[in-house]
Order: C-alpha cells, then sequence, then structure tokens
C-alpha cells in the first residue's frame, strides 16, 4: 500500500506520492490490452494511487473513455483526475497543432467531462504553451471553470519559467509537469527553483526514459520511439549502455532499475511526484516498490554516476517537437 505522500504545490493536496500515466495504454507505445490497463487502473487505486494522468488528445479521446470507464462503481472519489489539452491531432494520429484560446479551452472541458464521466477534474493544464496565446489568456480562461466548480487545480506542462510567473500571477498554478527524469535533468537550472520560489509542485514524467532505464525499451523498439533522438543509432548505444550501469548499480542495491530510477524521482524533493507509465499490473507493483526505497546519500552518487546527465546522448524530442517546447526556450532578456 503507498502510503508516502507529497503536497501537489504549496497549497494544494497532499497525494500518494506516485501516479499513474496512462497515455500508455491508448497511444504511442503500441497495441495495449484494454482489459488488463483497467485492471491496472483499478490496481492502481487499491494500492492507495489516487493520480490518475491523462490528455485529452491521448488515442483522439480513447484515453479519457478508458479512465472514465475504470472510474465506475465508485471510484471516482478515489482519484485525482489531471488532463492535458491543446494538442490538435487529424484522423491518422498525427500531430498538427497547439490550440490553448480560452473558447478552446471550454470546449475541449466540455468534452472531456462528458468522455470521464465527471462533473469536474481535479487539474486541467495545457499539454504545450500555445505561442499564438498569451499564457494569462489561457490561464484565465481555466480560472473560470475553477469558479464554476468543473476544476478544481489549475497546471501546466513543458513552461519555462517565465510563462510560469506569468500564469502564476494570474491564479495560482498548483504543479508543473515535465519530463524530469535521471536522462533528463534541464529543469534543475532554472525552472525548479522558480517552481520552488512559487510554490508550484512538479509532476514528472519520463521517470524511466520513456522505457530505456526501466529495460522496456530493447534496440529496434518499432513504436513512437524509433523516430526519438534517443534510441536512434549510436544515440541509443551510448543510452543503453548508461541503463546498463544503473541496471548493475540496482542489482546491488537488490532492486530493479525502474525502481531506483523512480526512488532517485521521489529523492528530488518533497514537491516532486513521479508518474509512471505501467500499462500492467505486474510493472505497477514494481514501479510501487519504490516507494520502499530510502536511498544514501553514496547510492544517489552511485545512480548518478551510473547516468551522468552529460552523458546522455540526443535530445528529449524529434526537432520539430523541441521547437513546441517553452521550457527550452531561453528565457528573456
Amino acid at each position: 500500500m503507498l502510503t508516502t505522500t507529497r503536497r501537489l504545490g504549496r497549497e494544494g493536496p497532499v497525494l500518494p506520492a506516485i501516479g499513474l500515466g496512462c497515455m500508455g495504454m491508448s497511444d504511442a507505445y503500441g497495441p495495449a490490452d484494454e482489459t488488463e490497463s483497467l485492471a491496472t487502473i483499478e490496481a492502481a487505486l487499491d494500492a492507495g494511487v489516487s493520480v490518475l494522468d491523462t490528455g485529452d488528445f491521448y488515442g483522439s479521446g480513447h484515453n479519457e473513455m478508458l479512465v472514465g470507464r475504470a472510474l465506475r462503481g465508485g471510484r471516482r472519489d478515489r482519484a485525482f483526475v489531471q488532463v492535458k489539452f491543446g494538442a490538435l491531432r487529424n484522423p491518422a494520429g498525427g500531430f498538427v497543432g497547439i490550440d490553448a484560446r480560452p473558447a478552446a479551452v471550454k470546449n475541449f472541458l466540455a468534452m472531456t467531462l462528458r468522455r470521464l464521466g465527471t462533473d469536474h477534474v481535479d487539474l486541467y493544464q495545457p499539454a504545450r504553451v500555445d505561442p499564438a496565446v498569451p499564457i494569462e489568456d489561457t490561464v484565465g480562461a481555466i480560472a473560470d471553470l475553477v469558479r464554476a466548480g468543473y476544476v478544481r487545480h489549475i497546471g501546466l506542462s513543458e513552461a519555462g519559467p517565465d510563462t510560469i510567473r506569468r500564469a502564476h500571477a494570474t491564479h495560482p498554478i498548483a504543479a508543473l509537469q515535465i519530463d524530469y527524469s535521471l536522462m533528463s535533468r534541464g529543469i534543475e537550472a532554472a525552472i525548479l527553483p522558480t517552481c520552488r520560489e512559487l510554490g508550484v509542485g512538479v509532476t514528472a514524467y519520463g521517470v524511466l526514459g520513456r522505457g530505456l532505464l526501466g529495460g522496456s525499451a530493447p534496440a529496434g523498439t518499432s513504436d513512437f520511439r524509433a523516430h526519438s533522438p534517443r534510441f536512434q543509432g549510436e544515440n541509443g548505444e551510448r543510452n543503453r549502455a548508461l541503463a546498463e550501469a544503473l541496471r548493475r548499480v540496482a542489482e546491488a542495491r537488490g532492486a530493479t532499475p525502474a525502481q531506483l530510477a523512480i526512488a532517485w524521482a521521489l529523492s528530488r524533493g518533497e514537491d516532486v511526484l513521479p508518474l509512471v507509465g505501467a500499462r500492467r499490473r505486474d510493472r505497477l507493483a514494481e514501479a510501487l516498490g519504490a516507494a520502499d526505497l530510502v536511498l544514501s546519500p553514496e547510492e544517489i552518487a552511485a545512480i548518478e554516476a551510473a547516468v551522468p546527465a552529460a552523458a546522455v546522448a540526443g535530445s528529449r524530442y524529434d526537432p520539430g517537437q523541441m521547437a513546441l517546447l517553452d521550457s527550452e526556450r531561453a528565457p528573456a532578456a
């Protein structure tokens, strides 16, 4: 049973310290077994996990409907449902833009509530910052939904320090969702300090490096990772060598590499809540075992020596996707 907790932001709710990322049950990582996905969500709730992370564009609505089915039978009150919105897709599944205009925000939420079968979401956040829309307008529209009772808390995703400050000045931001792992530590320079100054929590995705650190992404992976710079050619070979080094450290600790990577994320601070993308009950159980690992300073040093941030090869996304990340833009002069 998961008993470790995190507060989501300085004034936000206290939540179980590990959340379940549901995207892979509908998208990006190849076919998933729907029956097993539903069982995994139920097992997560039974184990004390409450944070369920979804997005209206995951599987073009499929993931929200899946989560909605999992929450029937009185389970909704046990879940903290956080939803990302704004990414646009075409019928072939391709991503074709971002829309975070106020009217679109409210339209997206109306459909989300219907698909989830609920009257509110616990945290609502744009998946990417829309460069064509002032963040004040996007957050202001969500604030309207907070006042109307449809949203409990406001979040951001992949936002940089300047955007976080402007958003927080419009309405308190509970959390920033961002790629944060042994393989992606860029937020430590400016974004994480900004969040801590303002009292914004961090929900960390990608804690297993898209499967590299957890052993679920062998060479030749044919899903979206086949197009990720970190999995291609020499980059992939170098990064798999880092994963092997982590495996050796984990073996000495009597843990799995995935557990060590999650435990490292938990060690980053009481304001960091890692999301794990388990699609099966056995992987969920493995991930939750990380909450029982208390890492010594020496063990943290050994983990970071196995996967030095500077040794990671390749960018987080392909160039087109990287260009959409406000979190990767240079701060304003």
